[in-house]
């Protein structure tokens, strides 16, 4: 099974962005992607950011992740 996380860019260097995962910033590679910009959501497995994705959605997504990390602690 493979998982892709949405985070979101805060820089753009040249083929890669800088990326932040909840306060956790992390560089993936955008290549596969055109027209990324700082602000955008994107999804990002194994280091390469694989689509962009609607704000709104990305954060129905991250606020699942809390919910399930908070239940299994």
């Amino acid at each position: 099974m493979c998982i892709a996380v949405p985070a979101r860019v805060t820089d753009l260097i040249g083929e890669d962005a800088v990326l932040d995962y909840g306060g956790v910033r992390r560089k993936a590679n955008i290549s596969m992607l055109s027209d990324v910009k700082i602000g955008d959501y994107v999804l990002v497995h194994v280091g390469y950011a694989i689509s962009k994705i609607d704000e709104e959605d990305a954060l129905v997504t991250l606020k699942l992740w809390e919910d399930m990390l908070r239940t299994t602690q």
